[in-house]
């Protein structure tokens, strides 16, 4: 196989892939939050690590020289394929009261902000990650890196003030520079 059919397949991945999201957002997302414009989303680091895993299985099955190839190649396009699928179905999108949870495999869940019962911090190579638990059991797990991420927390702070009746002044564990918005979550 040769460099250019190499650049061709993977141009030609990358504009199905675009058109398969632009067409994924027109079907899929017609809900009043999707319309506020406000989101979070994944790093692009998921849809195009998606892609270039998806691309180098495609260039090992085309070569066809032996069975270690052809299953790698195999495994490499289900690897590339999960993570696109993660990126392109996973978002968290919000207005004034409400916020749209979607993702890979799960019914898109609308919640309240007042829905929020608290939230524990971890710290990753990379970021930290903020698991916000809510009422029906769910966790919601965002990272530092997600686009979009910290004005969801200011937005959902403040609505959860707003449904709860609370005040800032009597939240003594708000301190958004240490990314704490909630109370912690007990062990």
């Amino acid at each position: 196989m040769t460099w250019p059919a190499v650049i061709l397949v993977a141009a030609l991945t990358f504009l199905v892939c675009f058109l398969a999201d632009k067409g994924f957002s027109k079907l899929f997302r017609g809900k009043k939050q999707h319309a506020s414009g406000l989101s979070v989303r994944l790093d692009r680091a998921y849809g195009a690590g998606g892609l270039v895993v998806m691309v180098l299985g495609v260039a090992a099955l085309l070569t066809w020289q032996s069975w270690l190839l052809i299953v790698g190649g195999i495994i490499l396009m289900a690897t590339g394929a999960v993570l696109l699928g993660y990126y392109l179905t996973f978002g968290v999108y919000y207005d004034q009261d409400t916020f749209l949870l979607t993702t890979f495999g799960k019914k898109d869940t609308v919640y309240r902000f007042a829905d929020i019962r608290s939230q524990r911090l971890y710290t990753a190579a990379g970021g930290t990650i903020i698991e916000l638990y809510l009422t029906d059991g769910r966790v919601l797990q965002l990272q530092s890196r997600m686009t979009g991420v910290y004005p969801f927390l200011d937005a959902a702070f403040d609505g959860w003030l707003r449904q709860t009746g609370r005040k800032k002044e009597d939240c003594p564990f708000y301190d958004p520079d240490n990314s704490c918005w909630f109370p912690k979550e007990e062990a």
